[in-house]
């Protein structure tokens, strides 16, 4: 399995929000813009938590069993395994959704803010964003948790 790469992640975001801003732009010419989800940065902020405390539990547990503590619960290859693809989809979908909420911020702020209702708007867009990039943190730190460690014949063949 590869490691997530942040320059994909950032570039998932940039391109997302370009093609959000322009669609903003081009739907708010023709119409009313259609409002960012006030669930949308809850729904991020739900899942950067699970990430986290899966990875917190997995470090914990990993922990105790490198240190062979009496009792100690070793961890399921597998379900490591599963959280780690289930964290590295989190972020990838996160850093697409934090793109779009981005775009659509970034219009709604250069379009202004004097209406309350775009204001609205632009606040959850921004939460969204930085739900997004919680997202991402904890998938991060959970595939990071779940690195097995270099193996020390593997890397004295290659030398």
């Amino acid at each position: 399995m590869k490691q997530l790469r942040i320059k994909v992640l950032v570039g998932l975001f940039v391109v997302a929000g370009v093609l959000a801003w322009a669609g903003a732009r081009l739907w708010d010419a023709f119409g009313t813009l259609p409002g960012v989800p006030v669930a949308a940065p809850i729904v991020l902020a739900l899942i950067a938590a699970v990430l986290a405390a899966t990875a917190l539990s997995l470090r914990s547990r990993l922990r105790a069993q490198r240190e062979r503590r009496a009792g100690a619960k070793g961890v399921d290859p597998l379900v490591a395994a599963r959280a780690v693809v289930f964290g590295q989809a989190s972020a990838l979908v996160a850093a697409l959704v934090s793109g779009l909420y981005g775009g659509v911020g970034v219009f709604l702020l250069t379009a202004g803010l004097d209406v309350n209702a775009r204001r609205d708007q632009a606040i959850y867009a921004g939460l969204s964003v930085v739900a997004g990039a919680a997202v991402v943190a904890a998938a991060l730190f959970l595939e990071r948790v779940c690195k097995l460690p270099e193996d020390d014949d593997e890397a004295g063949a290659r030398a």
